[in-house]
């Protein structure tokens, strides 16, 4: 065969020629070096440590075991829960590296296109073969693993391998350095799934385009039903030989039993496939392998591999996304008390840069919701919206942090709208699918939270319209008798109190656009929708609680449990607390203030017994402190709400206790899922002073910051500047705070303060003011 290499494509390099430009220099601060992507990486962090760019399509990751989502008997196998992310740091073997991950997310998919290479007698099962030797992985140390943001490396120690890896925005970069071998392999498992069961994959296509580069996709059915992904994979040198094993039930194979497809046959097809490619290795050489992504075709992976990464220089890529990273984390330039302080928060700015993640190709086309070809115009198509976790604190983030990518998120968004047969924006979407998961319509929040900011340039008018599209599918998750009824009833639909709750706060929302656009009939409309919460309010025992359809209230009823009880991933004492868009009138139902305060201090130093959050996956005593859990997202405002009571002094008490024990520098360093970046943009807002209690608001409640300063780099060109004064670890009490030296009065702060820049000064105290 000849090496043709990449030259027949170069025709797709016309358009993106510009690609690289700015990229090439290294920041004059090294921010990443404070990042330390090993956080999380424990059970309950879910996060992923291995290369990547800031939203990157590739999420390039060891994968250290393959856990099936099913038993021999058909039960739930929990262990799979485990690998949401596809790595645990608990374990020692490595499978190979796969190219998409999820970062943090309770529920998992992806694990596209695993990697791994390998010496010796070729074995093409993971973990076991059919005789019970060993599969392919391989054992590691934690001694011998390194990671830092857009960079990864490690030993595969049962072959003398050193495996390397970056990545551009949608081409994954492999550098593997063998010793002499004349049975060298490279793996491609197109079997390997996160969450996997039997049936997930639905086909496999691979052609062996010439002796070094081959094309192909998969579809798979697993938490996105009909997902599609497209490959290129470029080696740096020709292989020898090359084959393939079906893992199928082959009823009908057509004229294709003419072949000897296994070996050296150029086309490879079947539901569970998985191919190898073999090469004879000289001491010390590597092989390097750039491996590019696709929604829509293998052309439009080739595209984005020749735009991207069109050499063989994988220092050069290195280099060029370790700037880019730098680009983003100095953003926010901190200070703070100790070293592990600032690797805690750079490394919680790096997982809010982890997703969403771009999706299209670099010529703009991406797959739509509608499974067809769309053009992005005039925007950047994004993708993994985990909108019931996100809209609490990360998009509110991006309005400081990174506008036009939220901007671009808000069309996406809308994109979606339109491309849905529901007419519905996105509730839980990932790569061209709406997988349904979690509450509420929450993109809702996201575009008021942007609107009421003065963020963006998307089309406001339709962002409304979208909005109120989704808010009335009568057909989805008990809209329909929550419109009826005036709260979402137990009898006809679960999880019922959540619901009303997070529909009430999202008709708010809608109810501040429509005041934005001047619509003062819709905005009566949604206000009078925003105050059902009151009707699942049970004032006799000062809970919320679920309602039947009889209008009588649920008898069984445990507020301290959350199954059956209304709720879902928390219960009455602490999801009964989500009334953002109300506060003091929430308040008001529970007897005032003082009762409220006294509501909030038993939350947090009550005992939960074991028996409430047993059968929890998402809930351990890991993440909680009494009753509240801050491993999950509707309690994460609560500890602000003291600011609603006169007791100011106990949310910036509380808020630096939760930094201070629920987050760290460890692999055990998030005290649950990250759930996408949420978790960490609680902690950067908790850091520097402040938080969103309601989104769409354009107030944020003030708290402790626990940096010593901070300079935020905004979009508009401006500075700000925050400074924490006597700041020490017993001086969590905030006595004053100052804006550009005038006295700021109340407990909040606006959007428009912050973004006019200027300096922002806490004057910390070991002592409470109670004034």
């Amino acid at each position: 065969m000849k090496t043709q290499h990449l030259l027949y494509f170069i025709p797709f390099l016309l358009h993106t020629m510009t690609y690289s430009q700015e990229l090439t220099e290294t920041e004059a601060k090294d921010y990443t070096k404070f990042v330390n992507p090993m956080i999380g990486t424990s059970k309950m962090g879910h996060t992923f440590p291995g290369a990547t760019t800031p939203f990157g399509m590739v999420q390039l990751s060891p994968q250290t075991n393959f856990q099936v989502m099913f038993r021999d008997d058909g039960s739930y196998n929990p262990e799979t829960y485990e690998y949401c992310a596809g790595y645990q740091h608990k374990d020692s073997t490595i499978i190979g590296f796969a190219h998409t991950n999820f970062s943090g997310t309770g529920h998992s998919d992806l694990g596209d296109f695993l990697v791994m290479p390998t010496t010796g007698d070729l074995v093409l099962e993971p973990l076991k073969t059919e005789t019970d030797k060993k599969g392919f992985y391989s054992s590691f140390s934690h001694d011998k693993e390194e990671a830092s943001p857009g960079y990864y490396k490690v030993d595969l120690d049962s072959y003398a391998i050193k495996a390397e890896l970056t990545a551009s925005d949608r081409v994954g970069f492999h550098k593997y350095t063998f010793l002499k071998s004349d049975k060298a392999h490279i793996i491609l498992d197109l079997v390997y799934n996160i969450y996997h069961y039997d049936t997930k994959n639905i086909w496999t296509f691979i052609r062996v385009e010439n002796d070094s580069l081959i094309t192909g996709y998969r579809e798979t059915k697993g938490w996105a039903r009909t997902r599609k992904v497209f490959f290129a994979m470029a080696f740096s040198k020709p292989f020898k030989s090359y084959g393939h094993k079906k893992y199928d039930d082959i009823q009908y194979n057509g004229f294709y039993r003419k072949f000897n497809e296994g070996e050296n046959f150029p086309e490879m097809a079947g539901k569970d496939i998985r191919a190898y490619f073999n090469f004879d290795t000289e001491e010390g050489e590597e092989i390097q392998i750039k491996f590019a992504l696709s929604s829509v075709s293998s052309a439009g992976a080739l595209k984005n591999l020749t735009a991207e990464i069109p050499h063989w220089d994988f220092e050069k890529t290195k280099a060029e996304t370790k700037a880019k990273w730098n680009k983003e984390l100095s953003k926010i330039e901190v200070t703070t008390m100790t070293p592990e302080d600032k690797i805690t928060f750079y490394t919680a700015l790096y997982h809010t840069n982890l997703s969403p993640i771009i999706y299209e190709d670099v010529d703009g086309q991406y797959r739509g919701l509608d499974q067809n070809i769309h053009n992005s115009d005039g925007f950047t198509n994004y993708t993994i919206f985990s909108l019931w976790d996100t809209y609490r604190a990360l998009h509110p983030l991006f309005n400081i942090t990174q506008p036009q990518r939220n901007n671009d998120m808000i069309k996406s968004m809308l994109a979606h709208h339109d491309q849905s047969v529901h007419k519905m924006l996105p509730i839980w979407s990932h790569y061209a699918n709406e997988n349904w998961c979690m509450i509420g319509y929450h993109a809702t929040s996201v575009i008021a939270d942007a609107m009421v900011k003065n963020v963006g340039d998307f089309d406001k008018q339709q962002a409304f319209q979208a909005s109120v599209s989704t808010a009335n599918v009568d057909y989805f998750d008990g809209i329909g008798d929550y419109k009826k009824y005036g709260y979402v009833p137990e009898d006809k639909n679960d999880a019922s109190v959540s619901k009303t709750l997070e529909y009430a706060y999202d008709d708010w929302c809608i109810a501040q656009m429509a005041e934005q656009l001047g619509n003062t009939a819709a905005e009566k409309e949604y206000r009078q929708r925003s105050t059902f919460y009151e009707n699942v309010f049970d004032a006799s025992i000062g809970f919320m609680r679920p309602k039947l359809a009889d209008g009588s209230f649920k008898k069984e009823f445990d507020p301290l449990d959350t199954h059956g009880q209304g709720f879902i991933e928390g219960n009455a004492w602490n999801y009964g607390l989500y009334v953002p868009q109300n506060i003091e009138h929430m308040i008001a139902l529970m007897d005032g203030k003082k009762r409220f305060s006294d509501h909030l201090d038993q939350l947090f130093t009550m005992t939960l017994e074991d028996k409430y959050i047993e059968n929890n996956e998402d809930i351990t005593r890991d993440g909680m402190i009494g009753n509240y859990v801050h491993g999950n997202e509707p309690s994460h405002h609560v500890p602000y709400l003291y600011n609603w009571t006169g007791d100011a002094y106990k949310t910036q008490s509380r808020v630096r206790m939760i930094m201070d024990t629920m987050y760290g520098p460890t692999v055990e360093g998030l005290c649950g899922n990250d759930d996408a970046g949420q978790m960490s943009a609680w902690y950067i807002f908790s850091s520097l002073g402040f938080y969103p209690v309601t989104p769409g608001s354009v107030d944020y409640a003030l708290g402790s910051p626990l940096v010593k300063t901070a300079t935020l780099q905004l979009d508009n060109g401006k500075k700000l500047n925050i400074t924490a004064k006597n700041q020490s670890k017993k001086n969590v009490y905030v006595s004053k705070v100052t804006i550009n030296g005038k006295l700021k009065k109340g407990t909040s702060i606006t959007h428009q303060e912050l973004m006019q820049g200027g300096q922002i000064v806490f004057e910390m105290s070991s002592k409470p003011n109670k004034n």
